[in-house]
């Protein structure tokens, strides 16, 4: 394999210690023969010293500082603006409480063969575990029916898979992507920048894969501050207008663009389990 550069991009709060854990699984990769990390990560003004010990245990990364208000999708733009001046191969979208597998990065990469994809390029999604569960976390998923937002989890152990959407705790994205889709829309605080992502790639003619295995391991916090009994009305509402709660206005935005027939079901959605948590707890199931 001829020389490739891949730029690694993170973004951290407060995490030291499962940012450091994360970089030493990027260190301990078995890459192929040619293939060289240049990590680029964002630390959205951390209180526990987190892009010091970054800097004194891994000085070869590039380290760069936010203002406490970036969230998930604002440091990850940051990092990927600082990294395109670079023109790298490849970019990895990599959560910082992820630790990869040896031999992750090297099964991404496979994904791109030409005899796979044709010639098109194809961003490729890696699955992880969660230990606590044994449970698959985060990783691809399938639309159940066109133009509506029901989905179903696809993964396997021998195959990649094509998928329509992921989530970007693992995720290798060619340059090709980038120079044609650019990076994560701005219009995301938080959550929902990688799904939107990944469909705008495949609405561009890109393929999305999901490498098959679980490639690292992550534990799935998604929903845990969700609590419909003991709470108040109040509160509610706030966890439903938050970025790192249900984000409404930016979730019936990514549902209007991508989803339009399924935006009244999702707004009446969204106001049931604000309104009457105790209904949807029932519903749901």
């Amino acid at each position: 394999m001829p020389f490739m550069k891949i730029a690694v991009l993170l973004t951290t709060y407060n995490r030291k210690q499962k940012t450091l854990a994360c970089l030493q699984s990027l260190q301990d990769q078995k890459l192929p023969a040619g293939v060289k990390l240049e990590v680029f990560l964002t630390d959205d003004a951390s209180a526990d010293g987190t892009a010091e010990e970054v800097k004194k245990a891994y000085p070869d990364t590039h380290v760069f500082h936010g203002t406490g208000s970036l969230f998930w999708a604002g440091g990850m733009r940051f990092t990927w603006q600082q990294a395109i001046k670079h023109r790298p191969d490849y970019y990895l979208l990599l959560n910082d409480d992820t630790v990869l597998d040896e031999n992750a990065i090297s099964i991404l990469l496979s994904s791109s063969s030409d005899q796979l994809h044709e010639n098109i390029p194809a961003i490729c999604i890696g699955s992880t575990c969660d230990n606590n569960s044994g449970q698959i976390s985060y990783g691809g998923w399938k639309l159940q029916a066109k133009g509506r937002w029901k989905s179903s989890r696809i993964h396997s152990f021998t195959s990649y898979l094509d998928c329509d959407f992921g989530n970007a705790n693992i995720m290798l994205v060619p340059h090709a992507v980038v120079e044609e889709i650019g990076i994560l829309a701005s219009h995301f605080t938080h959550s929902l920048a990688d799904y939107d992502y990944t469909l705008k790639a495949k609405r561009a003619g890109f393929r999305v894969q999901v490498a098959p295995g679980f490639l690292g391991s992550c534990i799935d916090d998604h929903g845990r501050n969700w609590k419909s009994y003991n709470t108040t009305l109040k509160e509610r509402i706030s966890y439903l207008k938050s970025p790192k709660g249900l984000a409404y206005k930016e979730y019936l935005y990514f549902i209007k663009d991508h989803f339009p027939m399924s935006y009244p079901s999702v707004f009446v959605k969204l106001w049931m389990k604000t309104f009457f948590p105790f209904i949807w707890d029932v519903l749901k199931k």
